[in-house]
């Protein structure tokens, strides 16, 4: 009997409709063409996990109902007012934001112990730490990684004498506190802050020491501990759609980080603690390495005229396309070239941008079809065949050096091969050096023009010259 009203306990099966919800909307996401449908499946999840929650006695109705439409408000405004070029750093505070409530929860659990004088068995006093330690860490390192994504601190990696054993004294800190506060040594919260003090802390170092080129690797790291943090305070609460959601979001995430490991051919060791970017290789505008004194400057009709009349042409987009808005005028620029009979499509780089598919969601904002969106394994022979790569603002993934040049920090990094096709047109700003500030000498290669200025209007421009033919 008692079997049966478990199974029938209305709050455990909105919780497992809950789970599976989540588990379809992430196999869904795994693609642009159902992605949209994934991230409808998941929120439709959480709605039914909140309801279902909310039914189990809920102490003060105002301050829950406060919450939430406080909360809808922000996630609302933030959804409609954020551009495309800051969704990354909105992805990390909002990640920060799930790391922070995490530990806050944990930090209340533990104080409603000890407040109520109960004895704190070792099943919840370990999980406590364990989620408030994982959250806090989460919490701290996304916020900095905000503060380098949106250029409010410098994104090249802080650096300073024995970090590594600054870092491991803090974190035997965090040990022993942890070790304290199980061993219900008195008093017990003095121990529990002190290791979440230190966790903020050791959050933050953590994350200074790396450069801006690797934050979609740590922004997906961060995002897996958010999803442990999650799933601690689950056992913490004993709340199974905690521990489902908090699961798959850290084993997503973690997957989802040695992925992106993997894309620049780099150890998640050496991402983390390699402060790749520390030194800048190019002083000057032209770019000390290579001077850039072979470099071509090309009119909008000139690039329109070789776009034009050729037969294929393969567009590279980064993240200087999503600083200029130029997604809708590349498409545009596209259906100009189809209805001449080129065949147009779009290199793809794992880690191109600020986040993993950040080129994927722009150009589905501009209706790009998903069948001209190719992954880098598939495209790279393609390059050879194509008498125009079309290269808007990619600037590290498209680096010969990642091939040719032992000496260089990217050396070994699977890259577009531009260089293989038969023109390359590169629209950039000016010869400042990409993200990972280093040259890129695929500009002083002969075949290499450049096409300087805002790419939108430098795309309208040639827009206007492939009409005019």
């Amino acid at each position: 009997m008692n079997v049966v009203q478990a199974v029938a306990n209305p709050v455990d099966i909105a919780y497992l409709i809950t789970g599976i919800l989540f588990i379809l909307g992430l196999r869904y996401l795994s693609s642009p063409k159902t992605a949209v449908l994934g991230n409808r499946l998941s929120a439709v999840g959480m709605l039914i996990a909140v309801v279902a929650t909310l039914t189990q006695g809920i102490v003060n109705w105002i301050v829950i109902g406060s919450a939430l439409v406080v909360g809808a408000a922000i996630g609302i405004l933030s959804a409609q007012r954020v551009k495309m070029t800051a969704m990354p750093q909105m992805v990390a505070l909002f990640n920060g934001a799930g790391g922070g409530a995490a530990a806050l929860v944990a930090a209340g659990e533990l104080l409603k112990y000890v407040n109520s004088g109960t004895p704190i068995t070792y099943d919840v006093s370990f999980t406590s730490v364990l989620s408030a330690v994982i959250g806090a860490l989460s919490f701290a390192g996304s916020i900095i990684a905000f503060l380098k994504l949106q250029e409010l601190m410098t994104g090249r990696p802080i650096t300073y004498p024995a970090q590594q054993v600054v870092n491991a004294l803090i974190l035997l800190v965090i040990l022993v506190s942890w070790g304290l506060v199980v061993a219900g040594v008195q008093p017990v919260l003095q121990w529990f802050w002190i290791a979440l003090g230190a966790s903020l802390v050791l959050g933050v170092l953590f994350v200074l020491p790396i450069g801006g080129a690797d934050m979609p690797v740590v922004i997906s790291l961060l995002n897996s501990f958010t999803g442990l943090a999650a799933a601690s305070t689950g056992f913490v609460l004993g709340n199974n759609v905690l521990i489902i959601s908090g699961a798959l979001v850290g084993a997503s995430g973690t997957l989802l980080t040695v992925l992106m490991g993997k894309a620049m051919n780099r150890s998640i060791t050496n991402v983390l603690f390699g402060a790749f970017g520390a030194v800048k290789t190019s002083t000057a505008a032209g770019g000390a390495g290579h001077g850039g004194q072979n470099v071509r400057s090309v009119t909008p009709d000139d690039v329109a005229a070789m776009l034009a009349y050729a037969n294929e042409v393969i567009v590279v987009p980064g993240y200087g396309m999503a600083v200029a808005q130029a997604q809708h005028s590349i498409r545009e620029l596209a259906d100009q070239l189809e209805k001449k009979g080129v065949a147009v499509k779009y290199a793809i780089h794992p880690v191109a941008g600020r986040m993993p598919g950040h080129m994927n969601v722009l150009l589905a904002e501009a209706n790009v079809p998903y069948e001209s969106l190719y992954d880098m394994d598939d495209i790279n022979p393609e390059f050879e065949r194509a008498d125009v790569a079309l290269v808007v603002g990619a600037n590290d993934v498209t680096n010969p050096a990642a091939r040719e040049d032992k000496n260089s920090p990217i050396y070994g990094m699977p890259i577009l091969n531009v260089d293989k096709a038969q023109n390359v047109v590169v629209l950039k700003r000016s010869m400042a050096s990409g993200f990972a500030g280093i040259d890129n000498p695929l500009y002083d290669d002969p075949k290499t023009v450049m096409l300087f200025g805002d790419a939108k209007k430098s795309i309208d421009s040639v827009v206007a010259g492939v009409k005019a033919l």
